[in-house]
């Protein structure tokens, strides 16, 4: 071979190789799941705005009582809203429509009311598991940056939902000034927090300007919004939560009206009982969001919760669960609003046949259902008391796999394939070998990256590991590596000095 040609060669080998083309997990379409009728919607829906006309909701700050009034509210002697079904139109009217959310970098948007499905994290945790796989300690802020820098690297964590309590931090202040912060280091991705008090909002909302460049800018394309407890159940609204909610909207941050009613605790029972009172207290946080601003960007976030009457404690892993979830995100499609729920909360303490077994179920159910966000997803244990690194990993192998299902099936002459079955059979009898069995191998599979496929022999030679090992591997890569830098260092500096922030780099 001439020198010419050998170092034509060499530059073919070097030459990086295209990466293959991957089916589509992000944004697919659910909505195959129906466990409601159209009759059994639309009586939810008028038994939900019955219990806000005939029962009405406690707390609502004066001057909203007073909008809602304005607009054929009553106001009861005992302090209850009541809420006519057409002031609940109104606000169904103007948040049924398309919403998107945004990270930091173009393909991170979050396209919501049309059914789209993705998959984050979520839950306010006061623990960790720590590396040894059996011993619970309190979250740190450390721990917050770890799991956001996992959400950023792995696949199938489309936003960051804040997973844990920073409890090395003291004041409410501190600790939600410094979440938005690190959560925002950590991953481009979009991002969820909450805020303890209203005067609070405005220090989130300047980190959120400075980052991207003037208030306009993140109007225009908000990369964080808050998660806003708008009600306590039964029908009691949170005061101080509604007025959180009216300062976010002020700044133009996105607000996800969140319900927590517990079967049998604070909510009835019978699952279509609970979902009428979670729907109705739901759509009291849209009218309060609407009553302090008709363009208000918010979302739809019911959340009925199961309880294991036996102990009081939550069961997000039961089949109830799975069940009553599925059926919200149908009822959110009802109202053709953007919309969040929780699947995953798991009542496993670590990442073991019972996690994976509950996780499955519920977040299954709830894409086919249809849910936009399905927050929870992705590394949390004990019934949302803890998180693991290592559920984070593998959980994102698990959600790939969930998405992948969402894929329709194509029925076409490419796809039906009566030809090549013709000359396969009548030559070399398997598809081995055939021109479109290479050219699918990346376009039409999902490979996992932890799930072992390998066969028992090699499986063993290579030292039997099992999920949880490989993921601690895959954990400790990840954060091996330097942090991407996701906040410029001067825009950091001020930050830090302005807010008296942790320093996340030392």
């Amino acid at each position: 071979m001439t020198d010419k040609n050998l170092n034509r060669s060499r530059r073919r080998k070097n030459k990086a190789a295209p990466a293959p083309i991957k089916p589509k997990t992000r944004g697919l379409a659910g909505g195959y799941l129906t466990i409601l009728s159209d009759a059994d919607m639309a009586a939810i829906d008028a038994a939900a705005k019955a219990i806000l006309w005939q029962t009405g909701v406690v707390g609502a700050p004066h001057r909203l009582a007073e909008k809602a009034c304005d607009e054929g509210a009553v106001l009861t002697q005992d302090g209850r809203l009541q809420i006519p079904p057409t002031l609940t139109s109104k606000a169904l009217s103007a948040f049924a429509k398309p919403l998107t959310l945004y990270g930091r970098k173009a393909g991170q948007e979050l396209h919501l009311g049309s059914g789209q499905v993705y998959t984050g994290t979520g839950g306010a945790a006061p623990l960790v598991l720590d590396e040894d796989g059996s011993t619970f300690r309190e979250a740190g802020i450390s721990d917050l940056f770890k799991a956001a820098r996992l959400a950023d690297a792995l696949e199938h964590i489309h936003f960051f939902s804040r997973p844990v309590v920073a409890r090395d931090i003291e004041t409410p202040r501190d600790m939600d000034i410094a979440t938005a912060f690190t959560s925002l280091k950590g991953t481009s991705k979009h991002i969820m927090t909450s805020v303890s008090a209203a005067e609070d909002v405005a220090a989130i909302a300047d980190i959120c300007f400075t980052l991207a460049g003037s208030e306009e800018a993140f109007r225009e394309k908000p990369f964080l919004s808050l998660n806003i407890n708008h009600i306590t159940p039964p029908l009691r609204l949170a005061e101080e939560a509604v007025e959180v909610m009216a300062e976010a909207i002020k700044f133009g941050l996105p607000v996800q009206c969140n319900t927590f009613g517990q079967l049998g605790a604070s909510s009835p029972v019978p699952l279509a009982g609970s979902l009428a009172q979670t729907c109705a207290e739901t759509l009291a946080g849209l009218v309060m969001a609407w009553l302090i601003d008709e363009n208000a960007k918010a979302i739809f976030g019911p959340r009925p919760m199961v309880t294991d009457l036996r102990t009081g404690a939550m069961s997000g892993g039961s089949g109830e669960q799975a069940l009553i979830m599925a059926a919200t995100a149908q009822m959110a499609n009802y109202y053709q609003l953007p919309n969040s729920v929780i699947a995953g909360a798991t009542d496993a303490k670590t990442a073991d046949a019972q996690s994976g077994f509950e996780k499955s179920l519920n977040i299954t159910l709830a894409a086919q259902a249809g849910a936009n966000l399905i927050t929870q997803a992705c590394g949390m244990h004990a019934g949302l008391m803890a998180a693991a690194l290592e559920s984070y990993v593998i959980d994102s192998d698990m959600a790939g796999a969930i998405l992948r299902s969402l894929a329709p099936i194509e029925v076409s002459t490419d796809t039906l394939m009566i030809a090549a079955i013709d000359e396969t059979a009548k030559g070399a009898g398997h598809f081995l070998g055939h021109a479109d069995t290479y050219a699918r191998m990346h376009s039409d599979f999902l490979y996992p990256e932890l799930a072992c496929r390998l066969p028992v022999e090699t499986w063993t030679q290579a030292g039997a590991e099992d999920i949880h090992s490989r993921a601690r591997k895959k954990v400790t890569a990840i954060l091996s590596n330097p942090p991407e830098t996701h906040i410029p260092k001067a825009i950091e500096t001020a930050l830090r000095q302005k807010y008296a922030l942790p320093d996340l780099d030392g």
